[in-house]
């Protein structure tokens, strides 16, 4: 079915069921601490825009993963994982949200790629006491001004891709910097907690130009940038933005002028889709990476055979998120947000993702995060060998406290 809503098209047929573990009627007797026939968990991102390498339908495989490792089912209820593309627009986003609460009986929802997406649905879903987990999103503003007693920020936030990526190259040498931004919240945000960290280490900020998402032409903005004399271009955008614009520096010989391209969100699928000839020597943050040990080299390989690429830190994430969830359900035998939101907040985050995750009481989840080099074409052993590692950026660096994340419900906690 496809209805249309505020002018824009909401294709709910996108928003069906995807994964599910056995018949509704299989539930037991064992269910009644549950509020349906199924526990149901919504994926909620971009599937056909610019971010749809990001975590698109990698997310929603990464999701089903999580479903398996618990074993389809808690307590007898079925888990049933449904997604929907929300287009990038928050609009359709809230709308797609709403209908799963209301009609679909949806306990929480998982993803929202966007800031503004994710900023729109988590204020819903406090309106509607539901739980949302974060992973493709990045202002820290989730965990910060904007934070809610439901909302969850998991895979990275802007504050800790400053602080690895911003904070390396500044104190590399890299103290002038120019922003090339994306014209929405998440733009904003990133500038401005790189500009702190940038100012932090005794750097300057010589100037800021804006674009439009989803922008296909980058020469004046990088004319601008070029002009500043910066030594560092600090590329506040994601996705298919982040690399047109490292396409279109290069044309401009901008790298070899002397200036240093700083991807502030960049991850594992953009740098391959780019490939390693034009994406060489860039300094990135991800929060985790396939390569790193055997288990995430496990992790990646079970992945890569349902999917054909390895999973970035959005879509190992998403299975991280969907699986805390799923053991927060269990530990609380029950769907009851109140008692799921408890345990959330209470259990450790142990899996491929991290390990000794702490969750803040403003919903922000702590782990390492890390800093990369992009490989060489020569020193590349394969097409998803990407990264040298260069250093591990503790979570107690990488995030801000509770306390000094601005969220006014552990404000008291100064």
């Amino acid at each position: 079915m496809i209805r249309r809503i505020g002018g824009a098209v909401l294709a709910t047929a996108l928003a069906g069921t995807v994964l599910s573990s056995g018949p509704a009627s299989a539930q037991s007797a064992a269910s009644g601490a549950f509020s349906g026939n199924a526990l149901r968990i919504g994926v909620l991102n971009d599937q056909s825009g610019l971010y749809a390498e990001f975590g698109g339908q990698g997310s929603i495989e990464a999701a089903k993963m999580a479903v398996e490792d618990m074993g389809g089912k808690i307590d007898g209820v079925p888990i049933e994982i449904l997604s929907a593309d929300h287009q990038n627009k928050p609009d359709i986003a809230s709308a797609i949200a709403r209908q799963w609460y209301d009609r679909d009986g949806v306990d929480a929802i998982m993803e929202l790629t966007t800031s503004s997406v994710a900023l729109a649905v988590q204020g819903l879903s406090k309106e509607k006491k539901k739980i949302t987990i974060t992973t493709g999103a990045a202002s820290s503003d989730l965990t910060g001004k904007a934070c809610t007693p439901y909302g969850y920020h998991w895979a990275y936030d802007t504050r800790a891709l400053a602080v690895g990526t911003g904070g390396a190259l500044t104190r590399a040498g890299g103290d002038t910097w120019y922003f090339l931004t994306a014209d929405y919240a998440f733009g904003s945000a990133l500038e401005a907690d790189t500009s702190r960290v940038v100012l932090a280490n005794n750097g300057k900020v010589l100037g800021s130009v804006r674009h439009p998402l989803s922008n296909q032409d980058f020469s004046s903005f990088l004319l601008q940038a070029q002009g500043s004399k910066a030594k560092v271009i600090g590329l506040a955008n994601a996705g298919l933005d982040t690399s047109n614009s490292i396409k279109q520096a290069a044309e401009y010989g901008i790298v070899e002028g002397g200036q240093k391209l700083a991807a502030l969100l960049f991850t594992l699928s953009e740098v391959h889709g780019l490939g390693l000839k034009v994406a060489q020597g860039l300094t990135l943050t991800e929060g985790w990476y396939w390569d790193a040990n055997d288990e995430t080299r496990a992790f990646g390989q079970r992945y890569m055979k349902r999917t054909g690429r390895m999973p970035n830190m959005i879509q190992a994430g998403t299975y991280s998120a969907v699986l805390s969830y799923l053991k927060a359900v269990k530990a609380a035998g029950t769907d009851e947000t109140e008692a799921v939101n408890a345990k959330l907040k209470a259990l450790p985050v142990d899996d491929v993702f991290a390990h000794g995750g702490i969750v803040q009481p403003n919903g922000r989840m702590v782990h390492d995060m890390y800093l990369f080099e992009v490989k060489k074409p020569a020193e590349s052993k394969g097409p998803w060998d990407l990264y040298r590692q260069l250093a591990t950026i503790p979570g107690k660096e990488a995030y801000a406290t509770a306390a000094e994340s601005g969220c006014p419900l552990t404000a008291a906690a100064k």
